[in-house]
């Protein structure tokens, strides 16, 4: 007896990418600029290099396709981002409690330390501008956390106490 197939597809659930309203606009403005500029750019300088014969020892050529296909590759990743892409209003957070696309002032309680994140998903995260993910430690912690609220905090390095002093929209 042969095996029937009943035509049933297992399709893996895609995860969302939250975002906030500037995290939309700046990669619909990336994958706007990509498309429309750096296309051209890049095929008016595989034109180019064309042009001057041999393509085996031409190192134009060869900069140029990495070049595109790096573009190519960005363009992919853009669009399964806001494919996925989930937009946290933010003018429409609950500012009871902590939440995506909330700004939150903390206080390490050990060091006496004030900081001030802003809580977005993790495709936007940047440490370095403030922005944590709500995946992160400390953002998995502080999600509805509330003025006042100590939450704790384990990292590889220990585990920290912070303390809500305030939540507020962030734009």
């Amino acid at each position: 007896m042969g095996y029937k197939e009943t035509g049933r597809v297992c399709k893996m659930q895609e995860k969302k990418n939250i975002l906030t309203y500037e995290g939309l606009r700046k990669y619909e403005d990336e994958l706007h600029e990509l498309k429309v500029v750096r296309r051209q750019e890049v095929a008016q300088k595989i034109k180019e290099a064309r042009e001057q014969g041999d393509l085996s020892e031409n190192a134009e050529y060869d900069a140029a396709k990495d070049e595109q296909r790096d573009i190519e590759s960005r363009i992919e990743e853009l669009e399964k981002i806001l494919k996925n892409a989930e937009v946290v209003v933010e003018d429409e957070v609950d500012l009871d409690k902590v939440n995506i696309g909330c700004s939150v002032k903390i206080l390490d309680i050990e060091f006496s330390e004030e900081f001030e994140y802003k809580i977005v998903g993790s495709t936007e995260a940047d440490s370095l501008k403030g922005k944590i993910s709500n995946e992160s430690p400390v953002g998995r912690a502080l999600i509805g956390g509330k003025i006042g609220d100590t939450v704790e905090v384990e990292t590889s390095a220990g585990t920290f106490s912070y303390k809500i002093l305030e939540i507020q929209r962030s734009n």
